[in-house]
């Protein structure tokens, strides 16, 4: 039985007697608002679209989307899902040479296989609590003749975030392309300060990348996008993509998800509030190590003898939840675990139970 993200609900639930429905699933770090009300109601009360083609443009959503992120209209490229568009960027840029900070999303990596690139992975270590030197890593990129650089900001799953001007320095010297993806940047205490959008405007070896799977729960829409300043790369991306990359209501939807401020605010204040509460009653338990959070998810490192992470995924699934046993990713030897911010109410259900063998 697999324990990476994405367990089989099926599975876990004949084994330990709940119906798939029955886990409060901490694994997936997706917004515990759910999506936007605003939104949903706008597909139920405008279902015929299906019957319509989409304007294979993308006009009032690529301004919806420049609003949004504060970014010129014409940089923007729309994928299904930002995973197609790591995909097509990958494809696009084809380097020989990649270098990958990880322990990262497995979607770069598997991309890169597919194009036969080399790659260099650049590993943020525990003993530095998975914090990177900006100058280090660009220094490495350029003196080994990188072609490519990707950077998940905030990164998943250590929690460490990039600030925007040490993006900035990483773009300006390490001499390649530089894909930042932003899945988790919404969920920042202050996201001005780390998102890199501002940033493709002067630089034109930056794409950067975000969707809606996360922030505004919606994976289902596969709405992704992705804003660089390269007019080159801009032009060979929109050529190999479908024409019409988003279906109807992916593209209505995503327009009012992007304009819905009161979610939006609701959001961050709920994910702001619960991330300082959890961190602090979470300090106070013996037997865990506590990596500072930039996002919407926390990494805690098992410091108790003969106690494993799977242990632990194992103590929460008998309870109905399903935590993230980090013991797949490359890079995190030892015992970590991964859990997103819930409700307060399903937050305290956790603790209550991590706090059983880890306080």
């Amino acid at each position: 039985m697999s324990v990476n993200h994405g367990a089989n609900l099926y599975e876990l639930s004949a084994k330990y007697g709940f119906s798939k429905e029955d886990f409060m699933d901490f694994s997936s770090n997706i917004n515990p608002f759910g999506s936007s009300k605003k939104a949903k109601q706008y597909v139920i009360d405008n279902i015929d679209m299906v019957s319509m083609y989409p304007d294979p443009e993308y006009v009032e959503l690529k301004k919806s989307i420049s609003i949004y992120c504060k970014c010129n209209s014409e940089n923007i490229v729309l994928g299904s899902g930002a995973t197609e568009l790591i995909s097509s960027f990958i494809g696009t840029v084809n380097p020989k040479k990649a270098v990958l900070v990880s322990p990262a999303y497995s979607e770069y990596e598997k991309e890169l296989n597919k194009i036969g690139c080399e790659i260099k992975k650049y590993y943020s270590k525990k003993e530095n609590h998975f914090e990177i030197d900006p100058k280090d890593l660009a220094n490495t990129v350029k003196e080994g003749g990188y072609e490519l650089l990707i950077i998940c900001n905030p990164c998943n799953p250590t929690g460490f975030a990039f600030s925007k001007d040490q993006i900035r320095e990483i773009v300006s010297t390490c001499g390649c392309y530089v894909m930042i993806d932003e899945t988790y940047v919404e969920f920042v205490e202050d996201m001005d300060k780390i998102t890199a959008m501002p940033l493709t405007e002067s630089f034109d070896n930056l794409i950067v990348l975000r969707g809606v799977s996360k922030f505004f729960a919606a994976p289902g829409l596969r709405f992704g996008y992705g804003v660089t300043g390269n007019n080159g790369l801009l032009s060979q991306l929109n050529s190999i993509k479908n024409p019409w990359s988003l279906n109807s209501i992916g593209a209505y939807a995503g327009e009012l998800l992007l304009s819905d401020k009161n979610y939006i605010q609701k959001s961050r204040s709920l994910i702001s509030s619960e991330r300082k509460r959890i961190c602090k009653r979470l300090r106070a338990f013996s037997f865990i190590q506590v990596y500072e959070p930039a996002a919407n998810f926390i990494l805690l490192k098992i410091c108790k003898d003969n106690l494993t992470s799977y242990d632990v995924f194992v103590h929460a699934i008998q309870r109905g939840l399903m935590i993230r046993d980090c013991s797949s990713f490359v890079g995190l030897e030892g015992e970590f675990i991964r859990f997103c911010l819930m409700n307060p109410e399903d937050n305290d259900r956790l603790l209550d139970c991590l706090e059983e063998i880890l306080a």
